[in-house]
Order: structure tokens, then C-alpha cells, then sequence
């Protein structure tokens, strides 16, 4: 199974697929771990453009064949970027299902920008108003939403576990983009 896990910077979604990850034994790809490497190898500067988000689709797609559950981790704001995860899951003949992660809570929101500490040296970290001016395009068909405002992580993972249907496990959960708000 390819769970496509996006969302603004600050929302919780590395939290959460961290989570998730070790709740259902899964490989966790995260796009900015590969745009940082990038950068490291001297190939490019931030931002780095589609690179990053190139080389996670062929990992998801590697790791999907392989038999792996795989969960996708991006902000993932484009239609495009959104269609490329799923031709990597479907391509594989895998159950795809997508995850926007949100903060309804701006005060928070801000907050945790604020406040977080990054674990990718070198990574840039948006500020508030680089995340209100990113471009991020609304979705345009279903997905389980999981909001983090005023909760923890670990509700957040038991949420979206529950809305899964347990992948692998105790159920059949929603077919591919089952399960939106």
C-alpha cells in the first residue's frame, strides 16, 4: 500500500509519519531528507524543484514492488505532485490512499513554525509568511484529512490508524481516497 501523506510545513505531518511508520512497519520516505541531499551533493540549491520530489516517486515505486507498504511524506502541494504519488502506487498495483494534513488552529499553527527545531542540517525553514504565500493548490478529490490543532500526535496517529482501517491489518479500510472529511 502507498499512503501519500501531504500538508503545509508545520501542520505535523513528519510527526506523523514517523508514527504511522513504526505503528504499521512501513518505509517512510520524506521529500525534504532527499531535496537535502541533493543540495549536500552539490547538484542543486534550494529549492530544489521537481528533483526531490522525482527521486521519491521511483524510491515509492522501488519499495512497492518490493512488497513494502510505503508512506510518502511531502507538503505535496500540486495536483501534479499529487497525480505523480499516485501513478507510482497504482503503477505498482498497489491500494493508494492520499492524507492531507492540516492545523485549523493559525495561532498554533504559527506557534509550532515557530518553536520547532529542524532535523535535516541545512534545511531552510519557512517562516509563517512564507507558508500563508506558498502555493498550494486545493484538492480536487477525496482523502482522509487529519486536523492536529490542540492534539496529540499520538491522537492524531490513533485518527488516522482508525480511518485507515489498520493497512495490513485488521481490515479492509477505505479503498483509495476513501474516508475524506
Amino acid at each position: 500500500m502507498l499512503i501519500v501523506i501531504g500538508g503545509l510545513p508545520g501542520t505535523g505531518k513528519t510527526t506523523l509519519a514517523r508514527l504511522l511508520a513504526a505503528h504499521i512497519g512501513a518505509v517512510h520516505l520524506r521529500v525534504d531528507t532527499i531535496e537535502q541531499a541533493i543540495v549536500r551533493s552539490g547538484l542543486a540549491r534550494h529549492p530544489v524543484g521537481p528533483a526531490g520530489y522525482a527521486v521519491g516517486y521511483a524510491l515509492a515505486a522501488e519499495h512497492l514492488q518490493q512488497g513494502l507498504t510505503v508512506i510518502a511524506e511531502s507538503v505535496n502541494p500540486l495536483a501534479v505532485t499529487r497525480d505523480a504519488w499516485r501513478e507510482a502506487g497504482t503503477g505498482a498495483g498497489v491500494r493508494v490512499v492520499e492524507v492531507e494534513v492540516v492545523c485549523s488552529d493559525p495561532a498554533e499553527h504559527r506557534h509550532r513554525l515557530a518553536t520547532r527545531s529542524c532535523d535535516i542540517p541545512g534545511l531552510p525553514q519557512p517562516d509563517w509568511q512564507q507558508v500563508l504565500d506558498r502555493e498550494y493548490e486545493p484538492w480536487g478529490r477525496e482523502r482522509v484529512v487529519v486536523d492536529t490543532a490542540g492534539q496529540d500526535p499520538r491522537k492524531s496517529l490513533e485518527s488516522l490508524v482508525h480511518r485507515l482501517g489498520e493497512p495490513g491489518g485488521a481490515g479492509p479500510g477505505p479503498r483509495y481516497g476513501g474516508g475524506a472529511r
